[in-house]
């Protein structure tokens, strides 16, 4: 897209800003560094694969990591040992029952996801030896943060559904497992409901040539945040590929989505910055 503005020999009456920046997948410190130096602009577009629909929201992520204690013993023992793993699982139902009542009530942007919200443990670590009753077991897992709801809220949730089922178990009453909080924190984010960004991206996409967008929420942390939030940009996505396929083995992007969203987004940077 900048490519072609720049061979067009175009005027144009504002700057056009390429940012490439790293580390989104870790918390967005390429974009945090990148609105530190000071860079800000009037709208700004986040070609992550979105099918060419357009996307103005991102929820929020939050990793978490659970200890779990028990007692160790010898397996041909184990009545006199508590097994880490055994009290795990009460603190996994009452997750999934958090999970349940947090999309109870979802803001419409993300009606197309079930959940919008999710709420998953991706590693779970226990034992040393098969003959050990374990006497600890860690847990790690992902947060799904509402649009709107404030990052502390969530957590909030998340450890007092941990208190509530430590308190049901005589073992854990007295022991609780112990939440930390630790890797991607990534709050939700949204394009302000008086920009007109979002109508802007819909008629450069049409001159394009595009196929009518669709117009929704992603339930995942993005860059969105930090560009809305702290930089005050209006911001969201657009771009070619199916996310489905993004981290997979046969991860790859439509060509002709990408000479699309190439063309769009000469577009609307030429709707934006104007011809002077």
């Amino acid at each position: 897209a900048v490519r072609a503005l720049r061979r067009s020999g175009a005027p144009l009456a504002g700057d056009v800003l390429l940012a490439g920046v790293v580390s989104e997948e870790d918390g967005g410190l390429g974009a945090f560094a990148t609105l530190r130096r000071g860079h800000r602009a009037d709208a700004c577009i986040i070609p992550e694969p979105t099918g060419l629909d357009v996307v103005p929201a991102a929820a929020g992520a939050l990793t978490f990591r659970l200890r779990v204690p028990g007692l160790a013993a010898h397996a041909a023992r184990r009545a006199v040992g508590v097994s880490a793993v055994e009290k795990f699982w009460p603190l996994w139902q009452e997750l999934a029952t958090l999970e349940s009542r947090r999309n109870a009530d979802i803001d419409p942007l993300m009606e197309r996801w079930s959940p919008a919200y999710p709420l998953s443990i991706g590693i779970v670590r226990a034992g040393e030896w098969a003959s050990t009753v374990p006497d600890s077991l860690v847990a790690e897992g992902r947060l799904g943060v509402a649009l709107g709801e404030g990052v502390e809220d969530a957590r909030a949730a998340l450890e007092q559904a941990v208190a509530t089922a430590c308190a049901r178990d005589p073992w854990l009453a007295e022991r609780p497992a112990i939440v930390e909080w630790s890797g991607g924190q990534f709050a939700p984010g949204r394009l302000p409901s008086d920009s007109d960004l979002g109508e802007r991206m819909h008629r450069a996409h049409a001159a394009a040539g595009g196929r009518p967008p669709e117009t929704y929420g992603v339930p995942y942390g993005t860059d969105l945040r930090l560009l809305t939030g702290l930089g005050g940009i209006a911001t969201l996505h657009y771009g070619p590929g199916d996310a489905a396929l993004a981290h997979a083995r046969d991860e790859a992007v439509p060509i002709d989505e990408v000479l699309t969203c190439a063309g769009a987004l000469a577009l609307l940077a030429l709707d934006i910055c104007g011809v002077g």
